[in-house]
């Protein structure tokens, strides 16, 4: 039976990482995910999670605290603002949708923003029923009809 880990990134998972976040959909390049994103966030108090599967188990692995014989399965970016935990790029690779590991990788997540002590907040698309109930369930609310609007190329403003 194959091992599944929830564990904080370590350096050198981001290859990993974008290989899921690709097959999902959750980065394009305009967005900014990149490695030294990831990285900032983390040092501004946030926190990436990362699923992982295969052998997880490794005498290494339980030293190193990494899973460096183990495909990344999937992730929970959760970033600080001060004010709030703002939860994004949940998601798990294609191929391991639909066995449970989002409420897995969700509870896991809850559990750093209830150490943390912050509201937290997220966007899911409003086709995403699958993830909307996940999320109900879990005891987020709805926050009613708000359009979400954002400047990616702050540098092509003519100011």
């Amino acid at each position: 039976m194959q091992t599944i880990t929830v564990r904080p990134y370590s350096k050198g998972d981001f290859p990993g990482i974008m290989k899921l976040w690709t097959a999902t959909g959750l980065s394009r390049p305009e967005r900014g995910d990149d490695e030294a994103a990831v990285e900032r966030s983390i040092a501004l108090g946030g926190m990436m999670l990362v699923m992982c599967g295969g052998d997880a188990g490794s005498e290494t692995d339980r030293k190193t605290g990494s899973d460096t014989g183990s495909d990344i399965l999937g992730t929970s970016w959760m970033t600080f603002d001060g004010r709030r935990i703002h939860l994004h790029h949940f998601g798990i690779i294609p191929a391991f949708q639909g066995k449970g590991l989002s409420g897995l990788l969700l509870k896991e997540s809850l559990r750093f923003v209830k150490e943390k002590g912050y509201q937290v907040k997220l966007e899911v698309h409003r086709s995403n029923r699958t993830a909307i109930h996940l999320y109900r369930k879990a005891g987020f609310e709805y926050l009613g009809d708000y359009d979400i609007y954002i400047i990616r190329d702050i540098q092509s403003l003519e100011i």
